[in-house]
C-alpha cells in the first residue's frame, strides 16, 4: 500500500495547474516492472495468454534507457556498478529455475549482466569522449559496439550482443532533439524487427493480411520513454532497494508456482 501511495502521489506531482508535465523515473521503472512481469508470466504460468509476452517487448527498451540516463545521474559511478553485479549475482539461481527449470543453467544469463556490460561500455567511451579527442571517440564506440555484440553472445546475456546494442543506441542519441528521437527510433525498429526479428503473426487490417513481427513491439516502448523529461521522482534507498529486489524475487515466486 505504501508503495501505491508514493505511486500516486509521483503522478500528482508531476501535474502542474492541470498540466501534463511528463512522466518521471520512478514511474518509468514501475512501468517497465509491471511489462516484464507479464512476459515472466507468460514464460511460466500463463504461456496460454499469448498478449502477456506482446506487451512485455517493450520492458527492455525501457530499462535500457534508464540504465543510460542511470550513469548520467549517478553519484557514484562504483557504486552503480557494484548494485548491478551483486543483483546480477543474486539474480542468476532464480533465473535459471525459471528459464532453464534446473539451478544450473549455463545457456542464458540474466539481464542484468547485459545491463552490466553496457555500463562499463558506456564508461570506457564517456573517459575517451572527456579526454577531447573526437575521432578516437567515435572509433572506441565502433570498437564498443562489435565487441558488445560479440560478447553479448559468447557470455550469452539476455537479449545476447542485440542488447548491448540497445543500451548503446540510448546513449548514442540520448536528447530530445528531432535527430535524437528519431534516431532511436528507427534504431529500435532495426535491432528488433530486423535483427532479432523471430516470431510473426498475420493480423487483418482493411481486408488486406499483413505479418507483424512479435519483437517489433519493443518500439512502442518509446511512447513512455518520451513521456520522460529527466524527473526522477520519489528516490530513496529503499525503493532503489525494492526496484532491484524485484527482479530476483519475483522471478523465484513465479517459478515456484510453476512447480505447482
Amino acid at each position: 500500500m505504501k508503495l501505491i501511495r508514493i505511486f500516486h502521489q509521483s503522478q500528482s506531482s508531476q501535474q502542474k495547474n492541470g498540466t501534463f508535465q511528463g512522466i518521471s523515473s520512478f514511474t518509468l521503472h514501475i512501468i517497465a516492472m509491471l511489462l516484464m512481469l507479464c512476459d515472466h508470466f507468460w514464460a511460466t504460468i500463463l504461456s496460454q495468454y499469448a498478449w502477456l509476452t506482446w506487451v512485455g517487448r517493450l520492458a527492455y527498451p525501457i530499462f535500457a534507457f534508464m540504465l543510460v540516463e542511470g550513469y548520467f545521474h549517478t553519484r557514484n559511478l562504483k557504486k552503480y556498478l557494484g548494485r548491478l553485479l551483486f543483483w546480477a549475482i543474486l539474480s542468476e539461481l532464480p533465473f535459471n529455475l525459471m528459464y532453464g527449470g534446473s539451478l544450473i543453467y549455463p545457456f542464458h544469463q540474466n539481464v542484468l549482466w547485459t545491463f552490466l556490460l553496457g555500463l562499463l561500455f558506456i564508461t570506457g567511451i564517456e573517459k575517451t569522449r572527456h579526454k577531447g579527442k573526437p575521432l578516437l571517440t567515435i572509433i572506441v564506440f565502433l570498437l564498443s559496439a562489435a565487441a558488445g555484440y560479440v560478447l553479448g553472445f559468447l557470455a550469452m546475456v539476455d537479449y545476447f550482443g542485440y542488447g548491448i546494442w540497445m543500451v548503446l543506441l540510448f546513449y548514442l542519441f540520448r536528447g530530445r532533439k528531432w535527430w535524437c528521437l528519431l534516431g532511436q527510433f528507427v534504431g529500435l525498429c532495426w535491432i528488433n524487427s530486423v535483427l532479432i526479428g523471430g516470431l510473426s503473426v498475420p493480423v487483418q487490417i482493411f481486408g488486406h493480411e499483413i505479418f507483424i513481427v512479435q519483437q517489433s513491439m519493443a518500439c512502442l516502448a518509446l511512447v513512455p520513454i518520451w513521456l520522460y523529461k529527466g524527473k526522477q521522482g520519489p528516490h530513496n534507498k529503499i525503493i532503489q532497494t525494492a526496484f532491484y529486489a524485484f527482479y530476483p524475487v519475483h522471478m523465484l515466486i513465479l517459478s515456484l508456482a510453476a512447480l505447482l
